[in-house]
């Protein structure tokens, strides 16, 4: 098993995200498991072709959104559990709990998230 990532310089998404999403996306299909070691930063940024940079940045928001971990010296790991789901749903009740707070029904909170939804994702 190995990465398999690919960067399209041409695409309208940079490529750090490019990077973090793809990884993101093996990472939660199972295609990369639990306790797999990526390569380090320099090491892949020189494999694509990309700034060290780069990299550092796409492994830091996969950091944040607990696909991966640091450990030290030791290298960089794809994290156990699933961190994403987590922070959606603790984000899912702080919004209805906002929009319960300002008032809103559940047509109208539902409403606000398909704007928002179309609006990152486009339509469809």
């Amino acid at each position: 098993m190995s990465l398999k990532v690919t960067i399209d310089p041409a695409a309208a998404t940079a490529p750090y995200e490019q990077l973090r999403g793809q990884i993101a996306q093996e990472a939660r299909a199972g295609r990369l498991p639990v306790n797999y070691k990526l390569p380090t930063v320099r090491g892949l940024a020189e494999e694509l072709g990309l700034a060290a940079n780069t990299v550092a940045k796409a492994y830091r928001a996969l950091e944040e959104d607990g696909v991966i971990e640091t450990r030290g010296r030791h290298g960089t790991y794809i994290a156990a559990g699933d961190a994403s789901a987590r922070e959606v749903a603790a984000a899912a009740t702080a919004y209805v709990e906002r929009t319960r707070r300002l008032g809103l029904d559940r047509d109208a909170a539902r409403a606000a998230v398909d704007e928002a939804l179309r609006a990152a994702y486009g339509d469809a």
